[in-house]
């Protein structure tokens, strides 16, 4: 049996595909800056939207994005959004009326189905 094994390539260790004739998509180089000063680079698609911020891969540090100068790029004051709640999302697909008509359809079944149930006791 030992002399009767496998031979040949490895399992897993060599890629059979070569990257002749590939074509790669177009690609930009962001460069980041943590605030311990240290700076990395990250490769994006040209046709991605490059974030201001990116986590450093080998630091775990969170870096700002930097202009090709070298200085950071100004960043944009987003307003947070205010938290919608259920009744906030309620009231954008049904108006008041409608939901008062509802909860009242709604308590005369609950109220005529509890009559039922005390009448069986």
């Amino acid at each position: 049996m030992a002399d009767r094994s496998l031979r040949g390539m490895r399992l897993g260790s060599q890629s059979l595909q070569s990257e002749e004739g590939v074509v790669f998509s177009p690609r930009i180089v962001a460069q980041y800056r943590s605030n311990d000063g240290t700076t990395f680079e990250v490769t994006f698609s040209e046709e991605a939207e490059v974030p201001q911020n990116w986590t450093s891969p080998k630091s775990g540090k969170e870096g700002v994005l930097l202009e090709a100068d070298g200085t950071p790029v100004e960043q944009e004051k987003v307003e947070p959004k205010a938290a919608r709640t259920h009744w906030d999302m309620l009231l954008e697909r049904r108006t008041r009326p409608e939901l008062e008509e509802l909860l009242e359809e709604r308590l005369t079944y609950l109220r005529a189905r509890r009559g039922k149930q005390r009448a069986a006791s």
